[in-house]
């Protein structure tokens, strides 16, 4: 494929297989790996991919289709199509990380090891006969992260980087939502792995032993029948991981040890994610964009999931290699850095920055009768309240704003600045940002999450549009007493068009109904709260609660209470 500013390598060659070629580890540990290879003699760039997952997923001859059509195929398959890659003049090799697929050792959640790892493998590809020294990564999930882990420390061989759908830090953006346990995404993605205890190795037995018994009183966790047989049989299976994220309640030494250190990566990286994956992988390609300091690249696709092997990305990740591993002269980096796809306009947007640099920072206001308007508040407007009750239906409080009177763009990270109160001495903020057609049809676009006692935030960290929360302890509320909660919400891109509205929910739980695919249930599965409370949201001059949303087109004089169109009354003479 050639043209003035778009090629590619050429499709030329055949592929050769061999399968279950060990690698060894410094400390002894073999690791597993499959190669796919050119059938010419030479020596060709390298792509790796690097996963946690049953190695026959990863190669299988399969039709590309989504993880969710009809059961669960291919849906694991991460590290790419190696027939794509190997006729057009790369090698290819696949990986299973210790503890998964043929690989030995015990798996430990993306610990320094397991890092260490990955850093062996590339050099290890690097002085193989097959091997022209160049060794670039690609995949998505579990196979990006590990990309993006490896980077931060800069192997002399890796070259490049294409690693969307990555989440980075692993408190926030995975385990714990505002500090809120995902209780169901943990316990069932933890099946995959043979586990080692992190925990018990850090705090001795005795302690170890301690922390259970204290979480098996805990009356919000003892009510999810998996974690407690997760915390009575410790030892067990994938138990000594979901017990490791338990105990390690607050962000601390064990996130650390694994979060992305973006800072230091001097890799070109080509990071990304979609809409839908608020929940998960979203929030790490704006962590990735913001701080990675080598040449970058960035993509936030439709809220929808990939095909598998992702054909989708296979010519866009072949140009990127192209230009890094094999120098060829393509254009890519001549093109702008960012490109967005705005839902509701459904169509693509490109950037040099982020935030963007047209963006219009509005607060739409909570008013009473579920109002949400950028008028400032009139005398006496109060709160509104529900009720958080585990023993009836979850109260939930909505705010919308009038019909949009043009086509309105919001582009960019979101706050809620709420005050608010309860009756207990704890209260998890749960939100919504919603698109409500004319129908009152609501799609989800995006969510926040803040456990009330972890409200701290940091300032030194914080951004106007986005507060930093350290999560290192809870300071328990006073019942009925009124604090201000900086919660963030994912962010998101949508044109709000004509007629339809901004939305906003509020709650305790994560049961409203809202999801509609399982990309955007990621989101879900959270612990609540079994102590019954009455939760108060306030929205007057002394409490002004807001909606801080990034407006990048439209809106120029804003939204109407009337919609704009005041109906016809006949003059009387």
């Amino acid at each position: 494929m050639i043209s003035k500013r778009w090629r590619t390598s050429e499709r030329k060659y055949g592929v050769l297989v061999q399968r279950d070629i060990s690698i060894p580890m410094s400390d002894g540990t073999i690791l597993d790996c499959d190669l796919f290879h050119p059938d010419a003699h030479g020596k060709f760039p390298t792509i790796l991919g690097v996963h946690g997952y049953p190695k026959s997923w990863q190669s299988a001859p399969a039709i590309p289709r989504g993880v969710y059509t009809g059961g669960y195929p291919n849906g694991q398959s991460q590290v790419g199509d190696p027939n794509f890659y190997v006729r057009r003049g790369y090698a290819q090799v696949i990986a299973n990380v210790r503890g998964s697929g043929k690989s030995c050792g015990r798996h430990a959640n993306y610990d320094s090891r397991e890092v260490e790892d990955t850093y062996e493998i590339i050099e290890w590809i690097a002085a193989q006969p097959w091997s022209d020294g160049h060794v670039g990564m690609f995949g998505i999930s579990y196979a990006s992260i590990t990309q993006q882990q490896v980077a931060s420390l800069n192997p002399p061989s890796l070259k490049a980087i294409f690693a969307p759908y990555g989440y980075g830090d692993f408190y926030r953006d995975k385990y714990y939502h505002g500090g809120i346990l995902s209780h169901v995404y943990l316990t069932s993605w933890a099946k995959n792995f043979r586990a080692v205890s992190w925990s018990r190795e850090k705090l001795g037995d005795e302690k170890y032993d301690e922390a259970i018994v204290e979480l098996l009183r805990n009356e919000d966790i003892c009510v999810v029948p998996t974690l407690v047989k997760a915390l009575q049989n410790p030892g067990v299976g994938e138990n000594p991981f979901v017990v490791d994220i338990l105990i390690n309640a607050f962000d601390g030494p064990y996130y650390e040890e694994r979060n992305v250190r973006y800072h230091t990566i001097k890799v070109p990286s080509y990071v990304g994610a979609d809409w839908g994956c608020f929940g998960l992988h979203l929030p790490g390609a704006f962590h990735g964009w913001e701080n990675i300091k080598s040449p970058k690249k960035m993509v936030i696709g439709p809220p929808i999931q990939p095909d598998r092997p992702l054909y989708q990305y296979q010519y866009e990740s072949l140009r990127w290699f192209d230009y890094w591993l094999k120098g060829m002269d393509n254009g890519i980096m001549d093109e702008p850095p960012i490109r967005l796809f705005v839902m509701g306009a459904d169509e693509w947007k490109t950037a040099d920055e982020w935030p963007l640099p047209e963006t219009k920072w509005t607060p739409f206001y909570l008013h009473k009768d579920g109002l949400l308007s950028e008028h400032e508040f009139w005398p006496n407007e109060g709160g509104s309240s529900y009720e958080d009750n585990p023993f009836v239906p979850r109260g939930k409080i909505t705010f919308l704003s009038p019909p949009m009177v043009e086509n309105t763009e919001v582009i960019g990270p979101i706050v809620l600045n709420l005050y608010g109160s309860t009756t207990d001495t704890e209260v998890l903020w749960f939100v919504s940002l919603l698109d409500v057609d004319p129908q009152g049809e609501e799609r989800l676009l995006t969510k926040g999450w803040l456990r009330g006692s972890q409200r701290e935030v940091d300032p030194e960290r914080s951004k106007p549009w986005e507060p930093f929360h350290p999560h290192r302890r809870r300071e328990p509320l006073t019942p009925n007493q009124v604090y201000e909660f900086g919660i963030r919400v994912i962010p998101t891109g949508n044109v709000f068009r004509v007629g339809h509205r901004i939305g906003l929910r509020i709650s305790s739980a994560d049961n409203m109904g809202e999801v509609k695919t399982t990309l955007e249930g990621r989101a879900q599965g959270h612990l609540w709260r079994q102590a019954p409370s009455w939760v108060t949201v306030y929205h007057n001059t002394e409490y002004p609660s807001h909606l801080l949303l990034p407006v990048t087109k439209g809106n120029i004089i804003g939204s109407y209470m009337s919609g704009g169109k005041i109906p016809y009354v006949p003059l009387r003479y």
